[in-house]
């Protein structure tokens, strides 16, 4: 096993039982305060300087005792009025009772140096350590494997499969050929005429009996876990957007791409070629045919279409189309 003089691996008399909560964010290994963020990033702080900071989270997930950013006013509601508790903001506004703020020229580089402080960002050039591997599992010589991940026992990992930092995964899983797991978020803000980084510290999470098939993309979430449910099916060629949770025994297709910050709720069926539009909900149970194209959320149903619509009123569209001629 292995990925030249890097790879070292522990393997594990005992098997991964129980995969982390997935969806805590990018937590401090300790609480911080507001002072210590305010001297790290040269931010105003609003608010007591020994209030206690637990990491931070994206406006969708995050969660009390976290950062969140802002530098839109359009959003400026949303993020003080979300479960934040400290919000990086580029405007001096008046601040929520409960609540801090840390007022920065520029909330995005911010909550990127903040990340960065916290969270080692290694992209395979140094030695590689606490590397875990459960009883049983075969990896290819030829697969790439990052800093601090687990693999449960039983699993197979094809040839130059790439695993990348902080990644888990769980019992009997098998990840084909050329599969990437851990990318870095599709998230980028414009910038003096130039596409900026926000910079992904999160992780990838692939529950107990997935299977992945060849030369999928897997992105990590940017402070958050990307999940593959326990017992769902990968085709080939599957894009999965940073932070999006894809639920229990869902099946998906070859060529199927899914944008950041998605929910596919359990037993889902994607049919080949699908896409999916950022943060939107598909309930469990739904089928998605081939080439729908997904802009909102959906409940329960079989849809298809370019945007997609109901299946059944679809097939009455047509026909009442055909009767037009």
């Amino acid at each position: 096993m292995g990925a030249g003089r890097w790879m070292q691996i522990t393997i594990l008399l005992a098997p991964i039982t129980q995969l982390p909560t997935p969806n805590i964010g990018m937590r401090f290994n300790q609480p911080q305060t507001l002072k210590t963020i305010a001297e790290l990033t040269g931010a105003k702080m609003i608010g007591d300087e020994n209030f206690q900071v637990l990491g931070t989270n994206e406006i969708h997930m995050v969660k009390p005792g976290e950062i969140v950013f802002v530098n839109h006013p359009k959003y400026y509601d949303k993020a003080l009025n979300s479960p934040a508790t400290i919000i990086l903001i580029d405007k001096e506004v008046d601040c929520p009772e409960g609540k801090a703020l840390l007022v920065s020229d520029d909330p995005f580089r911010d909550f990127n140096k903040i990340n960065t402080h916290f969270t080692r960002i290694y992209n395979f050039t140094e030695e590689l350590h606490d590397i875990e591997v459960g009883e049983g599992t075969k990896i290819h010589s030829s697969a790439v494997i990052g800093n601090e991940v687990k693999i449960g026992k039983n699993c197979l990992i094809f040839p130059k499969v790439v695993i990348g930092d902080r990644t888990v995964i769980g019992d009997n899983v098998i990840i084909q050929a050329n599969t990437v797991l851990g990318g870095d978020a599709f998230y980028y803000r414009k910038l003096n005429g130039n596409y900026d980084r926000l910079i992904s510290v999160g992780n990838v999470v692939i529950e107990n009996n997935v299977e992945i098939g060849n030369g999928c993309t897997i992105d990590r979430g940017v402070t958050d876990s990307t999940i593959i449910g326990e017992g769902s099916v990968l085709d080939n060629q599957i894009q999965i957007g940073h932070d999006t949770i894809i639920g229990k025994r869902c099946l998906i297709a070859s060529q199927t791409g899914i944008a950041g910050c998605c929910v596919i709720e359990d037993e889902v069926t994607i049919w080949g070629q699908v896409g999916m539009a950022s943060g939107v909900r598909v309930e469990s149970g739904t089928v998605l045919l081939a080439k729908c194209g997904v802009n909102r959320n959906l409940k329960k149903g079989t849809y298809f279409g370019s945007i997609a619509e109901e299946f059944r009123e679809y097939l009455r569209k047509e026909v009442k189309i055909k009767n037009l001629k």
